[in-house]
């Protein structure tokens, strides 16, 4: 496991942006790194993940609006967001997978941040 710190998050009105950091300690960063999210009274919900070999992927949901990328020398990865909308609103996980190929099943994932609050107004 490695440990995930997360920052970025805030409140934001609608079609404004916000770019969350998630820096990783601990173990080794050669994992695919990912961006989950958990609106109240919903489920954890799959983001964005970046493999350790830089392919990336999207929840149908954001795709266009957000764009994840991960910089292997600094052990960090980022979720930049943009056109955010009310319904973006939620806590942002980060989540470290137990392999360098990108999955979007979160029980592929042992290691999770503490969570960062985003919130967009209308």
């Amino acid at each position: 496991q490695v440990q995930l710190v997360e920052s970025g998050g805030g409140l934001v009105q609608a079609g404004g942006s916000l770019k969350l950091s998630c820096a990783a300690s601990g173990g080794t960063f050669r994992r695919a790194m990912a961006w989950f999210r958990q609106a109240p009274g919903k489920e954890r919900d799959f983001v964005a993940v970046a493999s350790w070999y830089g392919n990336t992927y999207y929840a149908d949901s954001v795709k266009g609006r957000f764009t994840i990328s991960r910089v292997n020398a600094r052990n960090t990865v980022y979720l930049e967001m943009n056109s955010l909308k009310p319904e973006d609103t939620a806590v942002y996980y980060c989540a470290a997978a137990i392999r360098p190929a990108g999955t979007v099943n979160s029980a592929d994932y042992d290691s999770w941040g503490q969570g960062t609050q985003v919130t967009v107004s209308s």
